[in-house]
């Protein structure tokens, strides 16, 4: 993985971080604790799971919109920085219940920002999405593009990144949105990984085809103006993305109102990601052709210079090979997700 070894805590460095039992912030809550930080992960485990939580990270079991609780929680443990990966985050269920996403995203954001206005935390970043740009953003992405969200998952995040711009403006903590693009694959021991229910993402769901745990893979559309007729996306690691978050985190010591977008800078199409698998696996998957679904853009690829520049990251796990078969290692060895280590 990246070279995160000169991430030295300061004295009482500690950070929060809500929706740590879910998948990228499990992994960024590892590297954390790794790395020597002090680490609170709070979760409501309705996504999240108790054992993707680090073993030297203290755990509260808590609903981040409960606006009481948040700031007991914060009182009590004074955290000097604050991480939000809570959210709801699937693009199809947001088109079901707008509202209600909104809500529910933007509720514990401004929730987290007050208690940390309350409670002296000096910086604040938010897991953040590529879906804030929209259907018809030039490709690749960059930061400039116009903030146009094509679902209401990505509206709610772009209406917490204004909260945070307040924030900052109001109280002076500086803030941070990382904006992701295909988060994917799992650490390189396979003890920690991807597991969703239902599954959503598309490498752990041919994935799970390989192993005959579905009966094959649908592709939602193939009349796309691409090679193949398939979207296409751009897949980072995990890893990759939690070396951005500490790279950033230590970037908010000095300065604030930083904006990247996270990703690879490559993009794959739905067809060549099972190719890509079949290849690792040695397993033949069947795909079914399904109606096209409402809000998927035709390409999503990242311009990831902005990063590249200004704190010297790089995806060095980011290659589909590393991606494919740490996926396949934790998939293999945790077939039931985190339920395998009951």
């Amino acid at each position: 993985m990246a070279n995160t070894t000169r991430a030295t805590p300061l004295p009482n460095e500690h950070v929060l971080v809500a929706g740590g039992a879910g998948y990228v912030g499990s992994h960024v809550a590892w590297l954390l604790c790794r790395l020597g930080f002090k680490v609170t992960v709070l979760d409501d485990l309705s996504t999240g799971h108790r054992h993707a939580v680090p073993h030297s990270a203290t755990f509260v079991h808590c609903d981040a919109r409960d606006t009481a609780l948040v700031s007991r929680v914060f009182a009590e443990s004074r955290p000097t920085a604050v991480m939000n990966f809570a959210a709801l985050s699937l693009v199809g269920d947001s088109y079901r219940n707008p509202i209600g996403y909104i809500a529910h995203n933007l509720t514990i954001t401004l929730n987290l920002a007050k208690a940390a206005a309350e409670t002296g935390v000096s910086s604040f970043l938010l897991s953040s999405t590529a879906s804030i740009f929209g259907n018809e953003a030039s490709q690749p992405i960059a930061e400039e593009a116009p903030v146009r969200p094509g679902n209401p998952y990505g509206e709610s995040k772009a209406m917490c990144e204004q909260v945070l711009r307040w924030l900052e403006a109001t109280t002076g903590i500086r803030t941070a949105a990382l904006r992701y693009f295909n988060a994917s694959g799992a650490l390189l021991s396979s003890n920690l990984g991807e597991a969703h229910d239902p599954e959503t993402h598309l490498i752990p769901i041919v994935i799970q085809a390989a192993l005959g745990l579905r009966d094959g893979v649908d592709i939602f559309g193939d009349d796309y103006p691409t090679a193949d007729g398939t979207c296409i996306r751009d897949y980072v690691h995990v890893l990759d993305l939690a070396d951005a978050h500490v790279k950033t985190l230590l970037a908010l010591r000095t300065a604030g109102g930083l904006r990247y977008n996270i990703g690879s800078g490559r993009g794959y199409s739905v067809r060549q990601i099972v190719h890509a698998v079949e290849r690792e696996t040695g397993h033949r998957i069947p795909v079914r052709r399904r109606p096209r679904r409402e809000g998927d853009p035709t390409t999503l690829i990242a311009c990831n210079d902005r990063i590249r520049n200004e704190l010297g990251w790089r995806p060095v796990n980011s290659g589909l090979a590393t991606i494919i078969g740490s996926a396949w290692k934790w998939h293999v060895n945790h077939p039931s997700g985190f339920d395998t280590l009951r």
